[in-house]
């Protein structure tokens, strides 16, 4: 509450500041009501609002009426977010808004979180952000308004189209051609896919994916379009790829985009997502297998080494490795005769491992093309490999770098 000090201050601290821009943040209504009541007079001048928590229990509509009754025509950011969902999410014409939904023609940033969403918030030329969480919203409908926001340059999603609203041969395509990002939080594989077969996206896009717990069980190809050729030439061609298994995330990077997928624990080979994508031309992977052993990794190694004949560098995190884990590497025919870095992080290399990089070099020293350069090797714990044996491996590696942190240097 606006103690008796603050409610003389706040209106002239308002009449003093002229025509500046207000931002405003609220965290709860019923607290900050004389703090709202002195702003009425300045509205016009707020850029900046934000309502967040409890405050909007009662619902948006009558709360915010009272407080705000004129527009704000200078506001660029407008964020809402609702605890307890309202009865309805997508009101009709027929409803009227909150005042402070009129004439927001420069508005940039819209983040709703289970607020209604009114029929006049379809069209906002303006907008550049929209983030939306805590929804159910027919298909076509979501598609429809969407093609309206042309300029949008960020999508955050976190939703959910109503059941057998979704169509996987789309009657219409959106072109989004600002999009720089699109985060994707879905209950339902079909959801994604669908979204992604109806959206024409530029080359420069960041995409990500978030399944629920829900959708846990659904395997990559099952939120992409199908064939998923679309996501595939905005990443073309893709140079690096990151793997990681606990939490499980997928990362591909090419081209200025990437694409982030994230669902449940799974193994390599079990997931397929390599398969689904044109990797020959990946110079960079990393592997974060935190739930492997010794004997999974020398089993999938080889399987994802395959699938990567231009790889240059090569990067392992999780349990300590123990000597086998890296025998794809001295496999005939050479896999990845373009490899030059091998790098460790936050993995315990012992001297078994050491004797096995030194048979990797001397195997792989009979090509000249396929010829180790390099190995790093980095540990946030004083749990780095014994300097004799760092010592040794350099007269089979020209470059070892040893460190302590939780980064890997450049490697490329």
């Amino acid at each position: 509450m606006v103690g008796s000090r603050w409610k003389r201050l706040v209106p002239l601290c308002l009449e003093r500041a002229g025509a500046a821009p207000i931002t405003v943040n609220i965290s709860d209504i019923r607290k900050d009501r004389d703090l709202l009541q002195a702003l009425v007079p300045h509205v016009s001048r707020i850029s900046n609002l934000s309502i967040t928590g409890h405050s909007l229990i009662g619902g948006v509509k009558d709360n915010l009426s009272g407080l705000f009754p004129s527009p704000m025509p200078n506001l660029t950011f407008l964020g809402l977010k609702q605890i307890v969902q309202p009865a309805k999410l997508f009101p009709s014409n027929e409803i009227s808004p909150p005042p402070l939904f009129y004439n927001i023609f420069k508005l940039k940033s819209l983040r709703l979180t289970r607020v209604p969403f009114y029929p006049i918030l379809y069209k906002i030329p303006s907008l550049v952000e929209l983030k939306l969480a805590g929804y159910t919203i027919p298909f076509g409908e979501f598609i429809g308004f969407l093609g309206s926001y042309l300029a949008l340059e960020i999508i955050d999603l976190n939703l959910r189209f109503t059941e057998g609203s979704v169509s996987t041969t789309p009657e219409r395509t959106v072109s989004l051609p600002q999009l720089r990002q699109l985060v994707f939080a879905c209950n339902d594989a079909l959801d994604a896919r669908g979204l992604f077969s109806c959206l024409s996206l530029p080359r420069s896009v960041n995409i990500e994916v978030r399944a629920s717990k829900r959708s846990l069980r659904c395997d990559l190809a099952s939120f992409l379009p199908c064939p998923p050729t679309p996501i595939q030439d905005l990443l073309t061609p893709m140079t690096t790829i990151k793997y990681r298994d606990t939490p499980k995330q997928f990362h591909l990077s090419g081209n200025d985009s990437s694409f982030i997928f994230h669902s449940q624990p799974t193994t390599l080979r079990a997931g397929g997502e390599f398969d689904l994508f044109a990797t020959g031309a990946i110079r960079e992977c990393h592997l974060y297998l935190l739930m492997f052993d010794h004997q999974d990794l020398a089993n999938c190694l080889p399987w994802v080494l395959e699938r990567l004949p231009a790889l240059e560098a090569l990067a392992i995190s999780g349990p300590p490795l123990r000597s086998g884990s890296l025998s794809a590497l001295t496999k005939k025919p050479i896999l990845c005769r373009s490899l030059k870095t091998v790098a460790f992080l936050n993995c315990k290399v012992t001297g078994e491992v050491i004797k096995e990089l030194e048979e990797i070099a001397t195997e792989r020293e009979h090509s000249m093309a396929a010829r180790l350069h390099r190995v790093v090797i980095v540990n946030d714990k004083l749990e780095l490999p014994d300097f004799d044996f760092v010592k040794r491996l350099q007269r089979f590696v020209p470059h070892v770098d040893v460190g302590i942190g939780d980064e890997l240097p450049d490697l490329m």
